[in-house]
């Protein structure tokens, strides 16, 4: 089996997730990063985006599912994308999903909280 790599890195996000109710009121800042385990070797030889993954889609997908209902959990947040990615491309192999949170409320100074979720089919 061939495994080639697709990573989009620091995809960042403005929304409305959070445990606190203050949180889903003024929002903040979000950061995916996806790493998509798949064959993109007939992409490669044939040069057609149509033989790949194409992660312009796979942007406006998270794009879309980030924002389509507040969350309270980046967990949940990572492992509905992963889940629904999974059942969208039935070519990935593998993907990982990493969701940080920026600003967050919790008492001390931390760069950001993340949750990562990795799904093998």
């Amino acid at each position: 089996m061939i495994q080639n790599i697709i990573r989009i890195k620091n995809a960042v996000f403005y929304a409305y997730h959070g445990a606190l109710q203050e949180e889903q009121n003024i929002g903040g800042k979000y950061e995916a990063d996806i790493t998509i385990f798949t064959d993109f070797s007939k992409a490669a030889e044939t040069d057609n985006l149509a033989e790949t993954i194409n992660y312009t889609d796979v942007y406006q997908f998270i794009n879309h599912k980030i924002h389509e209902k507040k969350y309270y959990l980046i967990e949940k947040i990572a492992s509905v994308i992963a889940q629904e990615l999974l059942q969208k491309y039935s070519t990935i192999q593998k993907i990982s999903v990493k969701i940080r949170k920026n600003n967050v409320p919790i008492g001390g100074v931390i760069d950001f909280v993340e949750a990562e979720v990795i799904i093998d089919r």
